[in-house]
């Protein structure tokens, strides 16, 4: 027999052509009304559900998709920002290295993150639809197998209605050729007649057995397979929204953390921005004062003198320089330190010992505390950029 293709022979390419035009000829008669079609409105409901199903879970997994994608677009944003950060940050800032190690830790729970969803909530889907394709290839099978069965059925029908007419028809024409034949011929002629339509009967019939048996088969493999499949659909979306929520929950938890430690190094680093502003403010005013106390001539210097000498017995205190005004809150943290509450007036003094004086910190009284109680015992320190000179 000549070969066609690998594994494919003339007479197997005939068998499938001939299939293909018996069904396409059932379906026309079908279609026509010309012949019934075996149809199973409980098992088209499963049919239905089955395409519903699977329409609901592709359409899952294209979103899940997305989400990663997306989640994969956000690390690379936030990784492009912390590099830009930790470029800009001088290693003389406050917390460089805390700045370097957060910025470590941001782009590990972003890997951790996108790893966890891929593993756990996109595989899982991946794994329950990847057993489709095998039941919709079987259900169209089904379906033509149905179609043979209809075909076998319709054609096994005809012949036995048609057995005694083609019964007749053989005997009329027999009749004469045995008439015509020898005598030891003659009911050779009649049984090879008989005989003839009795093999088209048995062989139709044989056909519907198969074509029966081939049908039943898949149908009842089908039919406990596709409610299972439908059941187990819920369980399959809670695991994977389960999963899901719970990952967001612990990267936004963990992720809310390093926030927080960001913040805070920045809020330290406006600080010591403060403070070093305020020393140089500092400096800066001391450079001056010294620079008018060069010019004064030497009565006027004995005269700020008298002033913080003999303050006790006038209206301020003693070692009295000049006032400021609190501009902002601040909560001392020390027994030596002074608190301020935003407004409040402060009449700054000298130190009694100049070298234990501070960059940035001055010592000072509350002038409401003087005018009340005329007592020094109160003074203490305290920021010098939390106040405005008055």
């Amino acid at each position: 027999m000549a070969e066609i293709g690998k594994g494919v022979t003339a007479g197997k390419l005939a068998i499938n052509v001939q299939k293909r035009l018996t069904r396409a000829q059932e379906k026309v008669l079908q279609k026509l009304g010309k012949a019934d079609e075996t149809r199973d409105v409980v098992f088209e409901e499963m049919v239905a559900n089955f395409n519903k199903q699977m329409g609901e879970g592709t359409k899952l997994q294209k979103d899940l998709k997305a989400y990663l994608a997306a989640v994969k677009t956000m690390h690379d944003a936030s990784r492009r920002l912390q590099d830009c950060l930790a470029d800009m940050y001088e290693p003389d800032w406050f917390g460089k290295e805390e700045m370097d190690a957060l910025a470590e830790d941001t782009d590990t729970m972003w890997l951790d993150y996108h790893q966890s969803i891929t593993d756990k909530s996109l595989q899982d889907m991946d794994m329950y639809l990847s057993q489709f394709p095998d039941i919709k290839a079987r259900i169209a099978k089904r379906d033509r197998k149905l179609v043979d069965f209809d075909s076998a059925r319709h054609h096994f029908t005809s012949l036995q209605k048609g057995k005694k007419k083609d019964e007749a028809k053989i005997a009329k024409p027999a009749a004469l050729l045995e008439m015509a034949a020898p005598s030891w011929a003659q009911g050779l002629i009649s049984a090879h007649q008989v005989a003839q339509t009795n093999l088209s009967y048995n062989q139709a019939e044989e056909d519907l057995g198969r074509a029966q048996k081939i049908f039943e088969e898949l149908n009842v493999e089908l039919q406990d397979e596709l409610p299972a499949l439908w059941d187990r659909r819920v369980g399959v979306y809670v695991n994977t929204f389960q999963s899901l929520a719970g990952h967001q929950e612990k990267f936004h938890k963990e992720m809310s953390k390093l926030s927080e430690n960001l913040n805070d190094i920045m809020t330290k680093l406006e600080e010591q921005r403060q403070i070093k502003k305020g020393a140089t403010a500092a400096s800066k005013t001391e450079e001056c004062a010294k620079s008018e106390g060069a010019n004064h001539n030497e009565s006027a210097s004995s005269a700020p003198k008298s002033a913080v000498t003999n303050g006790s017995d006038g209206e301020l205190p003693p070692g009295f320089l000049y006032k400021v005004k609190a501009v902002h809150d601040y909560a001392a943290t020390d027994g030596d330190e002074l608190e301020l509450k935003m407004g409040d007036v402060v009449l700054v003094l000298a130190f009694d010992n100049p070298d234990e004086q501070d960059d940035g910190w001055l010592m000072g009284l509350k002038e409401s505390h003087w005018f009340q109680k005329k007592d020094i015992s109160a003074k203490g320190v305290f920021p010098e950029n939390f106040t405005q000179r008055v």
